[in-house]
Formats: structure tokens, sequence, C-alpha cells
């Protein structure tokens, strides 16, 4: 019988091996779960248990060397709608409902609701930014509304619109490739990140830290106890050198022109008291949720550029370089102080003529009258004799074709100034060796033209030079010592003093008796001011720029302005320097 039937008899050694076998494989996984993977599987234990109720930081404020604010946070209000909560007809219903009681168009309504239904939007904002009055008469009325309700959150808000727009910076949530990196230095996704002016350069200053509460929940999420709670911290202030005051003129100055900028600096240590820029923007624009497609357009792909900051771009300096020109001549002991040259109509170099700007000329002049009365053949005789390689040294020391230092310096351009190696080397398109230096460039470098291009920045920081009495001058934003972000220090010019002095008294005259006497027009007690106009061509082809650079009291400086007209034709004298008049009346008046 046994010999028969053998198979039956190995039945028990199968179930053995077999249940020991699976014994093992669950052995083996528990000791996987529970010493090598221990860690990993408590801390998604922990999650699945453990909730973070996250609270928003709230920035710091940006306020002017007076306490002014310039930018802080507030809440928002928003209208949303949810439309899987809300059928056609419910819609129908709502829309002449919500228009009258919050005295909107109707159609806006229904522009927003359709847009946010096409991109299949969970959550549609309906009217952005509510008023006090709109709340409270929704809130009023929330019962009758399904679908609807207020939302609020903390939004960037900038109480001067466009004010100094280039200068503060906009902020932006942050994308979904930046969280991946930001989240390890506390971003969340949507917070917002400063991305221009002092808004991006002290983004770690002024963000501030998110807090929360953590909590305990069942497996179904029902709260059972709270671990703790992390309040969030408030971002720190930045103080700004900038005076509101002398801000709001000299974005009021350049409000009739096509583009320009205005900025005013103490020559004494580099403050910057007003920087403004023309077109400018409104950096509200940024906290919408919902940014019409024209508004959009004409920020971001308007041909006038608003966000591009005129005050730190490069353009033709024209005649206010000449103080260049006339440092290098008597640096290089060629054109001594007591040169006079005789001034003419027009002077050839190569195959032109370069023109007098009066077409006269002025007969036998030194530096300080060359200055006066901006002599461009003076000029000419001054850099065509000392050449190009020892006027671009000298302006290399006046801090031209560098940085400056300021902090916001992703929106600056270098500029540049031409060299003899630079024309050797190609001049930036051709080929090394066939592109030479020709007597016309010397011509046009003299009198800053075509192969010269320069900074409002650039040209102010040269012009504190002067006034201080040969420090370069590190032009700043930041107040307060623990903000800096840049080494705010003076720079002993290697110029000798007894040039800039000569530089320093024909400046002096230029608002005494030549090109800039209508600086003290209709101003009463301002005190001496010197200065110099400018006229340049604009190497673009389009029409001429107007300059003018002045410093006052000429002695012992305390402020600095330049003023620049973008393709605005007729003259600095004529359309800057009644800009930097308007300027000097509101600090004279303050001071």
């Amino acid at each position: 019988m046994n010999n028969k039937f053998p198979a039956f008899n190995r039945q028990p050694l199968v179930f053995y091996l077999i249940t020991s076998f699976t014994f093992l494989l669950v052995l083996i996984r528990l000791i996987f779960l529970q010493l090598l993977n221990h860690e990993t599987y408590k801390k998604m234990s922990d999650e699945n248990r453990i909730r973070l109720i996250a609270t928003q930081p709230i920035r710091g404020r940006i306020i002017d060397k007076n306490g002014f604010v310039l930018a802080d946070s507030r809440l928002k209000y928003s209208l949303i709608v949810k439309p899987q909560y809300v059928d056609e007809i419910s819609w129908e219903k709502y829309k002449p409902m919500i228009s009258k009681l919050l005295n909107i168009s109707s159609d806006s309504i229904q522009k927003k609701y359709s847009h946010g239904l096409k991109n299949k939007n969970l959550s549609i904002t309906l009217l952005d930014d509510l008023k006090e009055d709109q709340v409270i008469k929704f809130k009023e009325n929330e019962n009758i509304f399904r679908g609807l309700e207020i939302s609020s959150r903390i939004i960037r808000n900038y109480p001067y619109k466009n004010i100094a727009s280039h200068v503060i910076g906009y902020t932006q949530p942050i994308t979904d490739s930046e969280f991946n990196i930001l989240s390890k230095r506390g971003y969340k996704l949507n917070d917002l990140i400063g991305r221009t002016g002092i808004e991006f350069v002290f983004e770690d200053h002024i963000r501030g830290e998110w807090g929360g509460e953590m909590i305990e929940v069942n497996s179904l999420g029902t709260f059972i106890k709270s671990l703790g709670t992390k309040p969030s911290k408030k971002g720190n202030d930045v103080e700004l050198t900038i005076d509101i005051n002398l801000q709001l003129i000299a974005e009021e100055v350049l409000r009739d022109k096509k583009g320009g900028a205005i900025i005013v600096m103490d020559p004494r240590d580099g403050a910057i008291r007003a920087m403004a820029s023309k077109p400018s923007f409104d950096l509200n624009f940024f906290s919408k949720d919902f940014k019409p497609q024209e508004e959009y357009d004409l920020l971001f792909n308007s041909s006038t550029k608003p966000l591009f900051n005129r005050a730190l771009n490069a353009y033709d300096p024209g005649s206010v370089w000449k103080i260049v020109t006339a440092i290098a001549g008597l640096e290089s002991g060629i054109f001594p102080p007591e040169t006079f040259l005789e001034t003419k109509p027009c002077i050839t170099y190569g195959s032109q003529c370069f023109r007098e700007h009066n077409d006269l000329g002025f007969g036998k002049i030194g530096y300080e009258d060359a200055l006066r009365v901006s002599s461009n053949t003076f000029f000419y005789q001054i850099g065509y004799g000392v050449g190009v390689d020892a006027i671009y040294q000298v302006s290399k020391k006046l801090g031209f074709a560098s940085l400056s230092g300021i902090e916001i310096s992703e929106q600056e351009n270098i500029g540049f100034v031409a060299s003899s190696k630079w024309a050797e080397e190609g001049r930036g398109w051709g080929e090394p060796g066939k592109t030479p230096w020709v007597p016309e460039d010397i011509a046009s470098m003299s009198i800053g033209q075509f192969v010269v291009q320069v900074t409002p920045m650039q040209i102010a920081r040269a012009y504190a030079a002067i006034a201080n009495g040969g420090y370069l001058v590190t032009p700043h934003l930041s107040k307060k010592e623990n903000q800096l972000v840049t080494n705010q220090k003076r720079i002993k010019i290697d110029i000798d003093p007894i040039n800039i002095e000569i530089v320093k008294n024909g400046l002096r005259k230029v608002v005494e008796s030549g090109t800039g006497v209508s600086i003290n027009y209709g101003v009463s007690n301002l005190p001496p001011v010197s200065g110099k106009t400018g006229t340049a061509e604009d190497g673009e082809g389009g029409s001429d720029h107007a300059w003018f650079v002045c410093f006052t009291p000429s002695d012992k400086s305390e402020l600095l302005i330049v003023a620049f007209a973008q393709n605005t034709p007729g003259g600095g004298s004529v359309h800057a320097l009644p800009m930097a008049r308007e300027i000097l009346k509101v600090w004279n008046e303050n001071k």
C-alpha cells in the first residue's frame, strides 16, 4: 500500500519547505523594513501623521532716508469663484447680482470667468484687490452665492506706484523649476522672491522666515493635538539713502521727456538721493493675480522699454565728456595749465572737417574758457595732441568703462571707451590689424562722440571726483552699515590736484557766464553752482541727447545732479539744465 502511492508520503516535506520559504521571505522583509529602512519609513509615517500649517512671513519694508515707506506688505482681498460648484444657470443668475452689488462691469466678470473655464481653473479670480466696502457688502450677502468666496493673502505693496521703480524693483512668485532649488533655502511653492532692484539685492535680508503649527492627525485626517507653533519671522527693513522729496521732483521733471534719467548724489560719499528713469512702470502690476494682456505687453514688449534703467545704461556723452580730455591734456604735460589755443570754425582730421558749434570759433582761449563756452575745436587739438590712450587712461581713473559699484549692478551697463588696442584687435567686429585707429576717431573721442559710451551714473562719479577734490566715490543706495553689499570706499585718484582745480574753475565759469548761466534763473538764495552742458549726437541714429551736470556749493559740494534727456534735440542748456534747476530749487528750499 505504501509503495503503491509514494507521492503522498512526500507531501509533508513539500509543505514544510514552502512554509519555511514563505516565513523566510517575511523575515527578510521585516528585517528590511524594521532595521535597514527604519528611518525612511518612520519619516513617511510621521509625514502621514503630522501636518504643518504654514504661516507666511511678512517681507521687510523699504524706506527712504527719512522713514517714508517705499515698499511694504498688506492684505489683499479677491473675489473668487469655484466653477465646479456653479452650474450655468446659477452663474447667469449670480453675474448681474455681483455686478450690481460690487459696482463692477458684468462684461469684465464674464471675461475673467470664461478665461478661467477655458484654462480649466478650479479657482477663478473675478475681482482682484477688493476695496473695504466691497468686502463688507459681499460678506453681508455671501450666503446667497454658492461657490463664491472672498480669499485673502499678503501681497507686496508700493504706495508711490511708479516712483523709483527701477531702484526698488519688484517681486514675483518662484517658478516650479526654481522651487526644486530654493526649497532647500526655506522657500515654499509660489513664495515671493525679489527679481530686480533692492528687492533682488537684499532678498536674504528682507524676505523673513516661514513659521507654522505642527499638528497630529489620525488615519482619517482628524485633528488630535497640536505639537507646537513656530511664529513666522518678519523680514528686516532696508533703509535707503533716497530722499523722497528729491525723488518726486526728479520723476516730475522727466514727465514731458520721451526718455531720460536723473541722478542726484552726495559727491562727498556717493549716497544716492534720487535716481529716476523715464519711462517707468507701476510696481503694483506685479502684485495682481490677473494681469491683462495689454498691460503685460506695454511692460514687457513695448519699444519704449520701461523696465530699462536709463540711469545705468550707456549713451554718447557729448560735451560733458570734455573734462576727461581736459585732464588728459593737463596730465600729459604737452598742454600745461597756461596753454592757449586758437579756436577755429572747423579743423580737418583725415577726410572730414570737424566744426566749432558756433561755426565761428572763440579766438585764442585756455582750458577754463574752453569749458565755459564748450569749444569743440579747442578740445579737438588737445585730444589729437595727447592721443587716444592718454584719454583712455584718464577715463579709467575717473571710473569710466567700469561698473560703478552700486548695489543694483544687475541693471548696469559697463559702457565703452575706445583705445588703440581695441582698434588694433578689430574694433569688436573686424579682423585684427585691418581696422586701425584713424584721425577721425580722435576728433570724435575728444568731445565724447561715437567711440565713447557712458552711463549717467559714470558721469556722476567722474564729476563727483572734481567736486570733492579728487576722490572716486562708490555710489550706493544702502543707508546703514549692516546692510552693505558693496564696499563703499573713497579712492584717491592719481591725478594732480592742481589739474582738478583748473577743471573745477572752468565748470564754475560755465554757470557764471557760459553755456550754463541760466541755472540761476528764477532761483533765489542758491549757493554757487558749477556745471557743464552737453549735446550729443546719438550714435544709433536717433535725435540728439541733452545733458547737464552740476554740483553745489561749488566749494565743499553737498549735492550733484546729472540730468539726461534721451533723443531730445535742442541742446543740454535748453532741455537738461531746466530739469536740474527744478531739483536745485526743492533741495535749497528743504535745506
